[in-house]
């Protein structure tokens, strides 16, 4: 076992965690996840479901956590820990970004898009802080993760990869989660888009909507 106090509390804290509780507690934090599900914890980290359930009760036994009905939500609590990034360094690729209709009601979009699933795409969880909301979700191996940034009105997708390198395979998933998007905004009675730009080879092509 090893003390928190080892991995950065400010506060000396009255008990200890394991490794691999500290290497979930590292990812959650390095997402800055607000809420997430097990199963797409499960996905982005590998693990065996037995490994991570007695990992999350760890977690939620020392109030890190609280279990709720559609998942789990992360303390406030998680930011007096300082914990190491995770060891691999993921690849970040900027797929797509577009404006949202002016009409659109962000609330109502975040909404709609938090915890669903879009084909190649299973929900993972939330993050939000002062800068804007991202959805993320990850492909059913756990392989890629796709993040949608919603920022005042605009709307940015990345591909982040974590044990596959397959470009092709991260742009269909993105589609496909655009397609709903673009369902939901076409409901707002208005056109989807002013501008999408699709990044490629370092170059962005901006096309009407």
């Amino acid at each position: 076992m090893i003390p928190l106090l080892n991995v950065g509390w400010q506060t000396t804290p009255d008990y200890s965690l394991g490794e691999r509780d500290t290497d979930v507690l590292s990812v959650i934090n390095s997402e800055d996840l607000t809420v997430f599900t097990f199963d797409g914890l499960k996905r982005r980290l590998g693990l065996h479901p037995e490994t991570l359930s007695r990992i999350l009760a760890r977690l939620e036994q020392e109030g890190l956590l609280t279990k709720e009905a559609h998942g789990y939500k992360v303390s406030p609590r998680i930011t007096r820990l300082k914990l190491h990034e995770p060891e691999k360094e993921e690849n970040h690729v900027p797929l797509l970004q577009t404006y949202l209709p002016s009409n659109m009601q962000v609330q109502h979009l975040i909404a709609n898009l938090n915890g669903k699933w879009f084909g190649l795409l299973r929900w993972f969880g939330l993050s939000e802080n002062s800068r804007g909301v991202t959805l993320k979700w990850v492909t059913e191996d756990g392989g890629i993760q796709i993040n949608a940034n919603i920022a005042d009105s605009t709307l940015s997708i990345e591909a982040k990869f974590l044990r596959e390198n397959n470009l092709n395979l991260a742009l269909s998933a993105s589609y496909q989660l655009m397609s709903h998007i673009g369902k939901l905004c076409s409901g707002s009675r208005t056109a989807t888009a002013t501008h999408v730009g699709y990044f490629g080879d370092g170059n962005t092509y901006l096309m009407p909507a």
